[in-house]
């Protein structure tokens, strides 16, 4: 990594901002140089911008960049080596508006921390991000696609549309990783067209069926064969293959695996089960809960491999993390989700600067931290000064300009209406009464 790589990756995206774009770029230098804010006005004080505080709601308002052409800018930089197939993580996380009453389009969204209405409910908008993950181990994940999970929208159905737009734009088959919510029927039918590889967890009391037995030539084939309930040790049926490994964190694993299963409202698309528990030195498992993945896809890499692979998507929750406690992502409280949807379109961005810093930087820890050989996103990001001072800026300096007449005398002021909250509905199929009940 050379600093022409940072600095023409830099140039483009200053390109790909569209309108305001000098305020914009200087924004988000502002972003990855600024510890810590309390509100969105003070990343105006940064020296990385040369603006006022006004412009940087001015700068959320008036920009637009396009989300398609920084989409693509991102994949030409991926690099993996040729052997090893590319890695794709797809989550949600909620952006919290409890107290924005007049603030469109807020639904009921979960948060594992428990803040909010009730022990994992508040009131706010959700956002959908599908991530590059390009390590093994590490909290390293870079944003393909981050963007707000409209009222009308599922993180399902938006999840499949971000997957449907990145792969179309790289030239070999990713491997995308997913967390419980979407290890269902619904996930695998609406992304089978899809050429990618899918790995799911799945809830632990999801049931599957195993493909049904050859035609006895009476009635109607059959569609499912056993039933398999996950959390019914009854029900299951030898393996088709098992090992044991012994993994330097995890300690003792055993791993399972069942094939030609299938969810019962997805009969024509076989996955493969498979079941990962930590064992005791006796042998023994250590919970009564284990980790279910279920496999979709061409050809399954080795057992061994590929429970391993699921542990990188985790590098995904780091980055939400990362994202609202050091970009300052929850930070603004904007009134308008246009402008909280611009706002977010920069923080993939940020991330993507980062990493092409981070062998370029020089790790400068706190006298309270230790030093760390391989450098997270928060270190480059606290280190990154002296080298955006080096790179330069494409933004051009601002324009002075005579003072604003404010507001007209006697105009009268338009309080925004309340907007209630949205309450997704997901309708099922009703059942046709029986005609031939009288």
């Amino acid at each position: 990594m050379t600093y022409d790589t940072l600095q023409t990756f830099r140039a483009e995206a200053y390109q790909h901002l569209s309108r305001a774009h000098d305020a914009t770029f200087e924004l988000l230098d502002a972003v990855m140089t600024t510890r810590h804010v309390y509100s969105f006005a003070e990343l105006s004080q940064s020296p990385l911008f040369r603006r006022c505080w006004p412009s940087l709601y001015e700068t959320v308002k008036d920009s637009r960049p396009h989300r398609q052409k920084l989409m693509r800018l991102y994949i030409q930089q991926i690099t993996s080596p040729a052997c090893q197939q590319m890695v794709l993580a797809g989550d949600h996380t909620p952006w919290s508006r409890p107290d924005a009453k007049r603030l469109p389009e807020r639904t009921y969204e979960h948060q594992a921390n428990g803040e909010g209405l009730g022990s994992a409910l508040t009131v706010g908008q959700g956002y959908s991000t599908l991530a590059w993950i390009p390590e093994a181990s590490g909290s390293w994940a870079l944003p393909l696609r981050h963007e707000r999970i409209t009222s009308w929208e599922s993180p399902i159905t938006k999840a499949v549309w971000q997957l449907k737009q990145v792969c179309r734009d790289l030239s070999t088959r990713p491997l995308s990783l997913w967390d419980s919510e979407y290890g269902c029927a619904s996930f695998v039918l609406k992304s089978a067209e899809i050429e990618a590889d899918k790995l799911m967890r799945l809830r632990s009391n999801r049931n599957l069926w195993s493909a049904p037995p050859p035609y006895g030539g009476h009635g109607r084939p059959r569609v499912h064969g056993d039933k398999f309930k996950l959390n019914d040790v009854t029900t299951w049926w030898s393996a088709d293959e098992e090992i044991e490994v012994q993994h330097p964190q995890l300690g003792r694993v055993r791993v399972r695996c069942w094939r030609t299963l299938h969810f019962r409202q997805a009969a024509a698309h076989p996955l493969n089960l498979i079941q990962v528990q930590r064992l005791d030195e006796a042998g023994n498992p250590k919970s009564t809960r284990p980790l279910w993945l279920a496999w979709v896809g061409q050809t399954m890499p080795p057992l061994n491999q590929l429970w391993q692979c699921y542990l990188r998507r985790f590098a995904l929750e780091h980055w939400y993390r990362f994202l609202k406690q050091r970009l300052h992502w929850t930070v603004p409280e904007f009134g308008s989700t246009q402008a909280a949807e611009r706002w977010s379109d920069l923080m993939p961005l940020v991330s993507w600067q980062l990493w092409l810093a981070r062998k370029l930087v020089q790790d400068s820890p706190l006298p309270w931290q230790k030093p760390m050989r391989t450098i997270s996103p928060g270190r480059v990001a606290d280190s990154i000064a002296p080298l955006l001072a080096q790179l330069g800026s494409p933004a051009k300096p601002p324009k002075t300009r005579g003072k604003s007449p404010g507001w007209p005398k006697g105009k009268a002021r338009k309080r925004k209406p309340l907007c209630p909250i949205v309450r997704k509905s997901y309708k099922r199929k009703k059942k046709e009464p029986d005609k031939d009940a009288s």
